[in-house]
């Protein structure tokens, strides 16, 4: 019993060890030039690096452009100089040239403006990534991490060793994480640790790799339909402004000789319409008048035939002075014969009140008329300057094209 307890164990420690021997070291590598690329802090500050050189670089074109015109200058006028001017202008160019060169040293050598600011630029990135990858190491324990960018030969190295991207993306969380609040601190963490099982998952992040594939494949096709779209869209804007200039460019070279004519039988039938509306409220105004005129003859007739049988009935009451209930009659006649008269009266007030509001009705239409001439007359000018401005601005530009 002992003995197959003593066996068995044996057999474990064995079996153990060799698996700690198959499992082998864990090794990575980076790219450090496309880890800077993609720090955003980098690329502004080489963004203004190349600005500088550029700047300096120009300055260095213009200075040989002069010290070339120096040359060239001596060149033409060298057989009318003396020996002594010569020699002073080839010392000043001499000067000029080595003063170039020095400068040019000075902004691109090797110990150079462009070459140290570099440096400054490069060190503090290095060091941060330097210590995200001591970080990654400890973390994942990984026993070598190689950058692949250093002078460091290496012949063939699978992608899937590549810690590259997750250098990045802690230093750019680093950077993001300063400017966030808790909730969005929470929701960072939780990306990033769904990231970082991605990256210890290797069919996990294949398969992120082939959906990403797919997205940003599928962004290009509605991309390009977009593109395609507009530009069809572009072209029949195109089209359809060159009919309208066209359609415009006509209408106005055949408006251009209809014009007077236009004008001229336009004219005349507003003329014509405001004759007939002005005989049509002369007629009406007329009828009117024979109506009022009419009325009023027939009310003095009947004042009249009224005073002669009330003087009548006066007379009748004098000659039948004994009789008592003639003089009640008479006097009921003259009461009636009094109030038929001023009814009348009232009526005829009231026709002359008419007659005079109709008068001034009249007054006003003829005002409304002669103002409404005037500004159609008016609008006739403006419509004529500004069509005759239009055609000078068309003729002006056939005239350019």
């Amino acid at each position: 019993m002992r003995k197959q307890i003593l066996f068995l164990f044996l057999t474990l420690n064995a079996f153990f060890s060799l698996a700690g021997q198959v499992k082998g070291p864990r090794i990575g590598y980076i790219d450090m030039e496309y880890i800077l690329q993609n720090v955003s802090n980098y690329k502004e500050a080489q963004n203004q690096l190349e600005e500088k050189a550029i700047k300096w670089k120009q300055e260095i074109e213009t200075k040989k452009n002069s010290i070339q015109k120096l040359v060239d200058e001596l060149k033409t006028e060298k057989a009318l100089l003396t020996k002594e001017l010569i020699e002073e202008r080839e010392a000043e160019i001499h000067y000029l040239e080595k003063e170039v060169l020095e400068f040019q040293q000075k902004r691109f050598g090797a110990n150079g403006d462009l070459m140290q600011q570099k440096l400054i630029l490069t060190k503090p990135v290095q060091d941060q990534v330097f210590t995200t990858v001591q970080d990654i190491a400890e973390a994942k324990q990984f026993d070598f991490i190689f950058d692949k960018s250093s002078d460091l030969t290496i012949l063939f190295a699978a992608k899937k060793f590549d810690i590259s991207d997750q250098v990045l993306r802690v230093i750019n969380r680093t950077e993001k994480r300063e400017q966030l609040t808790k909730k969005q601190q929470k929701n960072l963490e939780e990306k990033e640790n769904k990231e970082d099982a991605l990256d210890e998952n290797d069919t996990l992040k294949e398969r992120q790799k082939i959906l990403d594939a797919r997205k940003e494949e599928r962004e290009k096709i509605l991309a390009d339909r977009k593109q395609l779209q507009e530009a069809k869209k572009k072209e029949f804007d195109d089209r359809r402004k060159k009919l309208a200039e066209e359609k415009l460019a006509k209408k106005n070279s055949s408006t251009s000789s209809n014009t007077g004519t236009e004008k001229a039988a336009n004219d005349n039938a507003s003329k014509e319409k405001l004759q007939a509306a002005e005989l049509a409220r002369k007629k009406q105004a007329e009828e009117k008048q024979i109506l009022l005129d009419e009325r009023k003859k027939v009310i003095e007739d009947n004042k009249k035939a009224l005073e002669e049988k009330r003087k009548k009935a006066i007379e009748d009451r004098e000659n039948k002075k004994n009789g008592t209930v003639s003089e009640k009659v008479t006097t009921d006649v003259s009461k009636v014969d009094s109030t038929k008269i001023k009814i009348e009266e009232a009526k005829l007030k009231q026709a002359n009140a008419k007659q005079k509001a109709i008068e001034d009705r009249k007054k006003l239409l003829e005002e409304n008329k002669k103002a409404a001439e005037e500004k159609r007359n008016k609008i006739i000018e403006e419509r004529a300057a500004a069509k005759k401005a239009a055609e000078e601005k068309l003729k002006s530009n056939t005239n350019k094209n």
